[in-house]
């Protein structure tokens, strides 16, 4: 026979919320949001729009600014204190600009997905893949582009074809430097993000 405690206890598991999902969202520029305030940049929008659609998650936005893949793998295991369910990688973009060896780059995106593997297991990954002006010469910024659907590959992670599709080149979506999408631009990047986002977090 169960006692009242045990009762109390399998009450309080039968209602008590179910754990919030934690989702971080680590990059650079993209994900910070530059130029705008922090509620119109795309992962805000994630999160309100996953609160629309009933899911009560924590989207933690750990974009910087000129980031780099080399930067972003100095400061990973800060970012990893606190346990995470799904993490997006949007990051070796500015390697691309600069022109930066892509054998390093892809290198250091491994890298951090070990170490995102290592301190959690059970997280789902996803990876944002980005692409280089042409400028580049067409060899390297082909190779930039294969870059990422391999990653994801190796590391069975969702991928993002492109993060900035549909919103890269165009004018009116982007600010004044052409290459930070402004508010509505965001907007569109979030659409992106949440069709591969959605079916993760709803499983």
């Amino acid at each position: 026979m169960v006692g009242k405690l045990g009762v109390f206890i399998l009450v309080a598991m039968l209602f008590s919320p179910p754990k919030q999902k934690v989702i971080l969202f680590f990059g650079d520029s993209l994900t910070a949001g530059y130029g705008l305030n922090p509620e119109d940049a795309f992962p805000a929008l994630i999160e309100k729009r996953l609160r629309e659609d009933g899911l009560e998650a924590q989207v933690i936005n750990a974009g910087l600014s000129g980031e780099t893949s080399a930067g972003g793998l100095t400061r990973i295991d800060w970012i990893l204190r606190q346990p995470i369910d799904v993490f997006i990688l949007e990051l070796g973009a500015n390697d691309g600009l600069r022109g930066l060896p892509l054998t390093e780059t892809k290198k250091n995106l491994q890298t951090i997905l070990d170490k995102v593997k290592a301190k959690n297991p059970d997280c789902k990954l996803i990876v944002a893949g980005m692409m280089v002006p042409p400028n580049m010469g067409k060899e390297y910024s082909d190779d930039f582009k294969k870059l990422y659907p391999e990653l994801a590959s190796k590391n069975k992670a969702a991928l993002i074809p492109f993060l900035l599709n549909s919103v890269a080149g165009n004018e009116g979506l982007n600010q004044a430097d052409g290459i930070h999408p402004n508010a509505l631009g965001h907007s569109i990047v979030a659409n992106n993000v949440y069709a591969v986002l959605k079916p993760i977090v709803f499983k």
